[in-house]
């Protein structure tokens, strides 16, 4: 239930901010004029992505149980790539994401009503996008039967919302560089248990071998229905008798995804050297959109 509590997280508090400081300098340059097609382009982006979600999640029901396996396992896999691609994206360009969003703004501005939903559409429909692929993917990776992995998306978005205001009110301060630093570092241990559950899955599909190749089992010592078995599985995705390809995949995926992430960033180089230019590495602001 944690991990898919902090993807529901991770993913609506970007979302979230991304809704903030679109609103906050439309705000800001009395532009208020501007926010209907704004939230018409976020009502589109949230629609397509619940309907996406559902598309995937109903959608798959009719198919056999090998369609099934290969359907998930080939979304995990794509899902964890959209992922990985994200966390790093977001890393690099948490600094200077508003500076992004008010540039795209201003041109939408310009062009009229049609581009200011389309912005705002493109904008949290990718965010949406990913999120509803990457929920569905990691919920049935973690699913015990009951409800608790979705619950915990449900509140991990819930959570995200509530910051997302409170951050748009100025009531909370927090520095976004290091904030998705360490949940992207978290969501890559998370992903890495869904990339080995995807490829279990293409292997239960005969899609790939090695099905009854365990790489070890210790059901006895950490048994799956007991509660740390559950706990690690709703956590990790942890699963007691893997097959040798998920312990290869996990291995190569998470221990050089990990560390390239933590690895320290190198500066960019200042532009306009000499005319007081800074560059895009100074400290991330801890200041509310509405207040820069």
């Amino acid at each position: 239930m944690f991990a898919n509590y902090l993807i529901g997280l991770r993913e609506g508090l970007e979302a979230s901010l991304v809704v903030c400081i679109l609103i906050a300098y439309l705000v800001k340059t009395d532009r208020r004029d501007a926010l209907k097609p704004i939230w018409i382009g976020i009502a589109v982006a949230v629609g397509l992505a619940l309907g996406f979600g559902c598309a995937l999640e109903f959608g798959s029901q009719e198919l056999t149980f090998e369609a099934q396996e290969a359907l998930g396992g080939s979304l995990s896999i794509i899902a964890v790539g959209l992922v990985t691609w994200m966390v790093f994206w977001m890393r690099r360009t948490a600094r200077h994401l508003k500076a992004d969003l008010h540039g795209k703004l201003d041109a939408a501005l310009q062009m009229g009503t049609g581009a200011l939903v389309a912005t705002a559409f493109l904008a949290v429909g990718r965010e949406g996008l990913e999120t509803s692929l990457f929920v569905w993917t990691s919920v049935r990776a973690s699913s015990d039967g009951t409800e608790g992995p979705l619950i915990g998306v449900l509140l991990g978005i819930a959570t995200a919302v509530v910051l997302g205001y409170l951050f748009y009110r100025g009531a909370l301060r927090i520095n976004l560089a290091k904030f998705f630093t360490w949940t992207g570092a978290m969501l890559v241990v998370v992903a890495a248990g869904v990339l080995a559950y995807g490829f279990h899955d293409l292997q239960e599909a005969d899609f790939l071998p090695g099905l009854t190749n365990k790489a070890f089992d210790i059901s006895g010592t950490i048994p799956p229905d007991s509660w740390y078995g559950t706990l690690l599985k709703g956590v990790f995705n942890f699963q007691p008798d893997p097959t040798v390809l998920q312990v290869v995949v996990w291995s190569l995926y998470l221990v050089p995804t990990l560390a390239f992430f933590l690895a320290p960033q190198r500066s960019a180089p200042q532009r306009g050297a000499g005319n007081g230019a800074t560059s895009h590495d100074e400290p991330a602001h801890d200041s509310s959109p509405a207040e820069r």
